[in-house]
């Protein structure tokens, strides 16, 4: 009999190539399942999985919190923590960001509808200046040739913006932290309620066990990541490691589960989530 097969999305950012660097390069493998990963864009990643292209899939919280209905959340390969938020940049000499709407708005960019980063700017930002989508890499240029005004960055341009002469307006993440108190959970892997919890449990724990060889084998890992950063500074992509990859990308555990609740009661409160809708369900962890 043939094993399930999985399909998985994952970004191609430093910390999840890095958590699922056993996984990548085959030296972890599932039981009981096959795992086809592929790797896209988050907003990217966020569509083809309401679209049903994966069975699993790194989404943004913010995303999940519509498919709570259908979906859960493992315990293993989250993205939270203090710190890691978001950067609101601007280009030199921006016109003020300020509540006005229309073509005489400043423009900002933001890395997709329903990322975290665009909640977040939502939250804090509401009806200021004339929001538009677009790719997260495509960001910083666009800034830098003045063709946006502002930038909700995310990713490896924490590390790189100043790099592009860009100014920073505000650390969303920072504002979320000191408002809510609670890490900011930036994105997460969702699983489809109808795998079953053998196979959720299976593909937590191989997470869990493609993070720890990462882990025991760095210099190994760092290969797989540069082999799909965006950024190819080894100092870029282990400063971006060590800062998204924490005690929470192994397990959520009762903060990170609080941080969640933190993000549903705001965008729930902000209109942005439908009442009627569960809350995100955490699936129990699978053994490694």
């Amino acid at each position: 009999m043939n094993a399930r097969r999985v399909r998985l999305g994952i970004s191609p950012c430093p910390n999840d190539t890095f958590a699922f660097h056993g996984l990548l390069s085959g030296a972890i493998q599932p039981r009981g399942f096959e795992l086809a990963i592929e790797l896209a864009d988050i907003e990217a990643l966020n569509r083809g999985y309401e679209a049903g292209r994966y069975d699993a899939s790194k989404a943004s919280f913010a995303a999940a919190l519509s498919w709570s209905a259908t979906s859960v959340v493992l315990r293993a390969g989250s993205a939270l923590g203090f710190g890691v938020g978001p950067l609101l940049l601007a280009r030199p000499g921006a016109p003020p960001l300020a509540a006005r709407a229309g073509d005489a708005a400043p423009l900002v960019l933001c890395p997709g509808e329903r990322t975290t980063a665009h909640l977040l700017y939502r939250l804090f930002h509401a009806g200021a200046g004339r929001v538009e989508q677009a790719l997260f890499s495509e960001i910083l240029p666009a800034l830098e040739r003045g063709d946006a005004d502002y930038g909700v960055c995310i990713h490896e341009g924490r590390f790189t913006y100043e790099r592009h002469g860009l100014v920073l307006v505000e650390d969303l993440g920072s504002t979320w932290e000191q408002r809510m108190d609670a890490p900011l959970p930036l994105g997460g892997i969702l699983a489809r309620r109808d795998l079953g919890p053998e196979i959720v449990a299976g593909l937590d724990g191989a997470i869990r066990a493609s993070l720890d060889l990462a882990r025991a084998e760095p210099e190994a890992a760092l290969a797989t990541m540069r082999a799909h950063a965006q950024e190819l500074d080894d100092d870029v992509i282990r400063a971006h490691v060590a800062l998204y990859v924490n005690e929470w990308t192994r397990d959520l555990g009762a903060t990170g589960t609080r941080a969640l609740a933190a993000l549903s009661r705001a965008a729930r409160a902000a209109g942005l989530v439908a009442d009627h809708l569960p809350e995100l369900e955490i699936a129990p962890a699978g053994a490694p």
